[in-house]
């Protein structure tokens, strides 16, 4: 990775550096005006020089921007930092975390394949596939996330992709990546990892052997609520098809939103690393609070998987869910009792957010499409942002005296 410095400056090199430094100055490109902070291109199209110019471009003869439905400066500038912090050859911005998923199955998938999803993902997820891939003519089947025997012993003939959440949202279920793409390609298939709950700072699936990695950017990329986005990241080969698919569909991403994921990036360790600590904290209170039959985190011990997580993430995510005794009038009553936290289903937000799953994010699922991704009535979820842990904990424990 190299950053072009303004006139009279030598490349930087950027080779072997570590991830904050990648996180804060891979893929910037200077003007000749010299700016610091990455500029915003702001242009629909681009000038040439010639004609000649411009067939030259379009027919990708020579490197250039060309319209930026596809290609833009501060998008790349985007898309050369995910790489890098994912450790891919290429990312490709998308305008949101489910255009993404649209992306990689819509290039890599054709009428006839066969894809495995995990069966704890997010909801719009599920409705994705079962309501417009299956109608386009891609077979899916789903399969318990931690099930390495249901995996293997689901594949087809032509099974193409496996798509998983790990962590999944919003249980923290987990899968053996490395296992799980070992068995995928000795199937030859290729397997897809939703990395939006640890972000790169916390988990690069790329490393542990999957083929495509995607994120909502919306959520702990950004941090901050802002905006909208996705990514896509792996090897060029696959991501080729991607940038196929954006060029002709148009599902990119705007450049101003580049350019707040760039200032998001930033300080994405640092972020993460503060997530991470209050919702283990939060956690472990949550586990001794009456009232409560259940709390989901892989940061705890009482978590089933809780080992594999901390041998495939440095932290264990910010995200905690939670059962309560009496259904979703409890839960409810959970929810609506709290004053701090944000009732909305949005997550990776410099402020808390709760919300009920069954009736939001996975709303629109029918009952045994919810009982098989283990979605109760009585599922609280909590996205742990920046507050005192101490206000988030009396913030709940006013709603948990409301059961």
């Amino acid at each position: 990775m190299t950053i072009e410095w303004e006139a009279g400056r030598l490349d930087s090199d950027l080779d072997g550096v570590s991830f904050d430094t990648l996180a804060v100055r891979a893929g910037q490109q200077r003007s000749p005006e010299g700016e610091h902070s990455e500029a915003l291109f702001l242009t629909s199209s681009y000038v040439f020089r010639t004609a000649a110019d411009a067939a030259a471009r379009f027919a990708g003869d020579v490197p250039g921007n060309v319209y930026s439905r596809y290609t833009n400066p501060t998008v790349r500038t985007f898309e050369e930092r995910m790489a890098a912090l994912e450790g891919a050859e290429q990312a490709v911005a998308t305008s949101s975390g489910m255009a993404a998923i649209m992306s990689v199955v819509m290039s890599l998938c054709s009428a006839g394949d066969h894809v495995l999803v995990s069966r704890s993902v997010f909801g719009s997820t599920i409705s994705l596939f079962e309501k417009y891939f299956k109608r386009f003519g891609v077979e899916v089947d789903y399969v318990p996330l931690a099930d390495l025997d249901g995996w293997a012993a689901a594949f087809k003939a032509n099974t193409k992709l496996l798509f998983v959440e790990s962590p999944s949202n919003p249980l923290a279920e987990l899968v053996d990546i490395t296992a799980l793409a070992e068995l995928a390609h000795a199937k030859g298939a290729l397997l897809a990892v939703d990395n939006c709950f640890c972000t790169p700072a916390l988990q690069q699936p790329l490393k542990l052997g999957a083929d495509v990695v995607i994120h909502s950017a919306t959520k702990y990329i950004d941090g901050q609520g802002r905006s909208m986005g996705g990514v896509v990241a792996g090897r060029a080969e696959l991501m080729k098809e991607v940038v196929g698919f954006l060029r002709t569909a148009g599902p990119t991403l705007s450049p101003f939103n580049a350019w707040l994921f760039l200032k998001g990036l930033e300080t994405l360790r640092i972020r993460m690393q503060a997530h991470c600590q209050s919702a283990l904290q939060l956690a472990q209170w949550l586990e001794q609070q009456p009232g409560i039959e259940k709390v989901h985190y892989a940061g705890l011990t009482s978590h089933p998987q809780h080992e594999l997580a901390k041998r495939q993430q440095s932290a264990f995510g910010a995200v905690v869910s939670f059962e309560v005794k009496g259904g979703k009038e409890a839960a409810w009553r959970v929810i609506d009792a709290t004053r701090v936290i944000s009732i909305t289903t949005n997550l990776g937000d410099t402020k808390t957010t709760i919300a009920h799953p069954a009736t939001t994010s996975h709303g629109r699922l029918t009952p045994a499409e919810r009982a098989n991704a283990g979605i109760s009535d009585s599922l609280i979820r909590v996205a742990v942002g920046l507050e005192d842990v101490a206000d988030l904990q009396a913030d709940l424990a006013r709603g948990l005296a409301a059961i």
